[in-house]
């Protein structure tokens, strides 16, 4: 019989299923993966924004990680919202004892909606500890360039090129941190590239992957989708490059075959591959 690999999932619980857990259950059943999730937080959230956050308790998290270790074959691990400074560590230690293949590292710190998602031990703790841990990191720009330490704001009313060197500032930051392959969302720019940063023994390479921004209510989650799909396509033996450009265009398919969901942003059609 045909198996699928396995993907852990640890990340926060939106009871909306735009993001988090469930959305990364979908979008790895979409291709062709099966996750299981480690949650770290509950968070009171619908499509029209993030209301409150609960840490799930570190023991939970702990007892999680390695019950699920011991029982699955990863093929790859997701890294989304972990909320505290003492899940990341708890994610960082798990990583170092267990060593999984195809990490990716989605570091969440705060909601579209400005919900704060990460405390600030968390971002300490994401530089000193995971960054060096994860095999792709995909922050938004913003993100990067908080955890990179510079003091600099995108400009998001300029074109790609404007805000270039600064997108390729902080990626030499974050790889003098350790990360080894980064792609640096443009979703929130004028225009929707990616740039993806690889350091590797020939040296680093970089490349910026072009696209046309999509006029969308159902951009929810979309982050979590990204991520995920990438953990997937590493999963399934794709290299990095080949990895980040098919989880892009999953995603921007899965926006143009949403449907409505509730009143707000809604979350793009995880399921559009399987006929829905």
């Amino acid at each position: 019989m045909a198996t699928r690999p396995v993907i852990l999932s640890i990340a926060g619980y939106d009871p909306s299923s735009g993001a988090g857990v469930t959305a990364d259950i979908k979008t790895a059943a979409a291709l062709g993966c099966y996750a299981v999730t480690c949650i770290t937080a509950l968070t009171v959230q619908s499509t029209q924004g993030v209301f409150g956050v609960e840490p799930v308790r570190p023991e939970t998290i702990r007892e999680t990680l390695s019950r699920l270790a011991d029982d699955f074959k990863f093929a790859a691990v997701r890294i989304g919202m972990l909320g505290t400074g003492e899940a990341v560590e708890l994610a960082a230690e798990f990583l170092r004892e267990r060593r999984p293949k195809n990490v990716v590292l989605d570091p969440v710190i705060r909601s579209s909606s400005g919900a704060e998602l990460l405390d600030g031990g968390g971002v300490k703790a994401i530089r000193s500890q995971l960054l060096s841990l994860a095999d792709v990191i995909t922050p938004n720009l913003l993100e990067a360039l908080m955890l990179a330490e510079l003091n600099a704001l995108p400009k998001t009313s300029s074109d790609w090129e404007t805000d270039l060197p600064l997108i390729r500032q902080a990626a030499q930051e974050l790889h003098r941190m350790g990360a080894k392959a980064i792609v640096i969302t443009g979703g929130d720019l004028q225009e929707a590239n990616d740039y993806v940063s690889v350091s590797d023994n020939q040296g680093v390479w970089d490349q910026t992957l072009r696209a046309r921004r999509m006029e969308s209510q159902a951009t929810h989650g979309t982050g979590c989708a990204f991520a995920t799909a990438i953990a997937c396509r590493l999963a399934r033996g794709s290299q990095v490059i080949d990895a980040v450009r098919d989880a892009k265009e999953y995603v921007r398919q899965a926006m143009a075959a949403a449907y409505p969901v509730g009143k707000g942003v809604g979350p793009l059609n995880h399921h559009y591959r399987v006929g829905e």
